[in-house]
């Protein structure tokens, strides 16, 4: 998503909307703005509901109105932030910006309000109006890709298929009365398969042009086979982990994916960037994903429950991922310079510790509502450091990086 090729002649963005309001001229700023708002909100009530028995989304059931609103709400916002400006730069073709932006915008909000009090419409009617974004989402990317004949990028649409399916099981399991551990553990493989992919474009190639910056002479290794087996492995310890998370063959995969994850992240010399912490955060939120792999592979065996290896994925890789991108994107596309400030880079170690602390909680039973509640103030702390610093940048500032 660099910034460079987002402008022409004149410093201009391409299709970058010069009336109206500034936060619908391109796809990142409602979307990461929405994001950081619903990120704090969502921990926000939900710590509400666990401390006080505040009652969060009617007969659909507080539990799984957490866990979907973290999966399906807050996540999907950060992916379309970034595919809406990250799309156009692959495809040369007009973003989406003004009124179309402000409708698919008000589809996700739409989502996030009806399934609060579902029952104020009925809950199957606020299920299938929250189902409608994604599948949104999917057909936009998809005109765009394939207008634009870009067909090694169709892989991220399998990614949005698969989470469009998983919202939409995640529904009609809940609603029928099921678990829907099936359909988050979909949901969460999407994710980090998407991180495997996208990570592998946008981590090296930072990493090397701020390397080339400085005067370094050794670089980050390009893509090659290795990574492309890393992810296939990936991919295949996360099928197995999505369909028989218990299998001890699932462990023996996700063993493979951890080693190989880890050869590759070593492979992006992330120690080499370490004075500029809005690189190196790219690389710490990576690092998750390995663990992740290794956490899968532990829960098999029994040493980890269910819900450390979920969150080790869902904070750890995810979130810290989100923030991570988030953050880059807005000072990269409103013209600041590519460098970490003492806000952000104190958001980045307090979405860290969320990510450490949450699967903690599940360890440690005795301690599980301190850690509880400390995982989840250190997780607003970091989208509230976000919309301090940057929701200006992306609701009023209209300048954008030239060159």
């Amino acid at each position: 998503m660099s910034s460079q090729h987002t402008v022409r002649s004149g410093g201009i963005p391409r299709g970058l909307s010069k009336t109206g309001p500034v936060l619908f001229s391109y796809g990142f700023r409602p979307f990461f703005l929405g994001a950081g708002l619903m990120a704090i909100a969502a921990m926000m009530l939900w710590i509400l509901a666990l401390t006080s028995g505040l009652e969060i989304g009617g007969s659909y059931g507080s539990h799984h109105w957490h866990a979907h609103e973290m999966l399906f709400g807050f996540a999907p916002a950060v992916v379309a932030g970034f595919l809406l400006t990250a799309v156009p730069n692959w495809t040369g073709r007009l973003p989406v910006s003004g009124r179309p932006l402000m409708m698919l915008f008000g589809l996700w909000l739409a989502g996030r309000l009806v399934l609060l009090q579902p029952d104020l419409i009925g809950v199957e009617i606020a299920a299938a109006v929250d189902s409608l974004f994604l599948p949104a989402l999917l057909f936009i990317c998809a005109r765009e890709i394939v207008a634009g004949r870009k067909w090694k990028d169709l892989k991220v649409l399998v990614v949005l298929t698969f989470l469009s399916a998983a919202n939409i099981g995640f529904h009609v399991t809940t609603l029928s009365g099921e678990h829907g551990g099936l359909m988050q553990r979909l949901a969460v493989s999407a994710y980090v398969v998407l991180i495997m992919i996208i990570g592998g474009r946008i981590i090296p190639s930072f990493s090397r042009n701020w390397l080339n910056q400085h005067g370094a002479t050794r670089f980050p290794i390009a893509f090659n086979r290795f990574d492309t087996v890393a992810i296939v492995a990936g991919a295949v310890a996360l099928g197995g982990w999505t369909l028989l998370p218990e299998r001890r063959l699932t462990g023996l995969l996700a063993l493979v994916a951890f080693s190989l994850h880890v050869a590759r992240l070593a492979r992006w010399r992330g120690h080499a960037v370490f004075a500029e912490k809005l690189l190196f955060i790219l690389h710490l939120a990576y690092g998750f994903v390995p663990l992740g792999f290794l956490a899968i592979a532990l829960g098999t065996e029994g040493y980890l429950a269910t819900n450390s290896v979920l969150h080790v994925m869902t904070v750890g890789a995810i979130a810290a991922m989100m923030l991570a991108v988030m953050t880059r994107a807005t000072r990269g596309h409103t013209g600041r310079v590519l460098a970490a400030s003492r806000i952000t880079t104190l958001s980045y170690a307090a979405i860290l510790l969320a990510a450490l602390l949450r699967p903690a909680a599940d360890l440690l039973p005795n301690y599980m509502m301190e850690l509880y509640s400390a995982a989840g103030f250190f997780w607003i702390a970091a989208f509230a450091l976000f919309v301090f610093e940057y929701g200006p940048m992306l609701a009023r500032v209209r300048r954008v990086a030239i060159g």
